[in-house]
């Protein structure tokens, strides 16, 4: 079994040896952070339990959830924030109602991305932003996860088995906005504007030793920047021209 805290020991360690980088966690919070203004109306697509909006400090009347899991949004660690049951491709929100869309690990649960993507836009006030974090299926990790997926049950049982996560907590992963070219096809199909993209590389997930992380970091440097297994990007909706 992989916990939390190893994962994060051994994010440490790479860290000390690449300087300059920072989990993709806490690129996507820095994002968000920097469109985030105290007016600002905020939607969490597959919002969970809590995540990025429990950090940011702001006005949970300002922010709103949706996720298709009733047992999550009921055990939301933010009580005050409304949330709702939702679908991402048939938003319960009239058009431009936010000024951010945030998605953390829901572009890989996505069966037809395109609606997802068009029904934010809609929702996105004019000069919003919509920022999510996704895996890349360029790396061999998500590749393995999306080959898992397509064995049935087996994806939840070894995610279960490796990260101690619940099955009932692991959800069918399709992977069809998870490159670096698809995500750029579905920007632009919508309307939106892709102005940010970052690829990031982590060493954890497979480290449950010294020999491993070693293996797994010496594939993260090796890859070419735009395989590496976390995606972060920012994407806007064009503001109105003034006339």
């Amino acid at each position: 079994m992989l916990s939390l805290e190893q994962q994060d020991h051994w994010r440490e360690i790479y860290r000390r040896s690449h300087p300059n980088w920072q989990p993709a966690t806490e690129i996507f919070a820095a994002f968000v952070r920097r469109e985030l203004r105290p007016d600002s109306r905020l939607l969490d697509l597959g919002c969970g339990r809590g995540g990025i909006v429990e950090q940011l400090g702001h006005p949970p009347a300002r922010m709103t959830g949706i996720d298709p899991d009733y047992l999550s949004l009921h055990q939301h660690r933010l009580i005050s924030m409304p949330r709702a049951a939702a679908l991402s491709d048939q938003l319960p929100f009239a058009a431009d109602s936010f000024d951010i869309v945030i998605a953390g690990w829901l572009l890989e649960h996505l069966v037809a991305p395109s609606r997802s993507f068009s029904a934010i836009c809609r929702v996105l006030r004019p000069g919003g932003a919509f920022i999510f974090i996704t895996p890349n299926t360029g790396h061999p990790v998500a590749w393995l996860n999306r080959v898992a997926g397509r064995l049935g049950q087996l994806q939840g049982w070894l995610v279960s088995r490796i990260y101690n996560r619940s099955e009932a907590d692991t959800f069918s992963t399709y992977y069809q906005a998870n490159s670096p070219a698809a995500i750029a096809g579905l920007t632009s199909d919508a309307g939106l504007t892709l102005e940010s993209i970052e690829y990031i590389a982590d060493p954890s997930y497979l480290a449950f030793n010294r020999l491993l992380y070693n293996g797994m970091s010496a594939i993260d440097d090796y890859l070419p920047p735009t395989r590496r297994i976390h995606i972060v990007g920012l994407v806007r909706k064009q503001a109105r021209s003034k006339s």
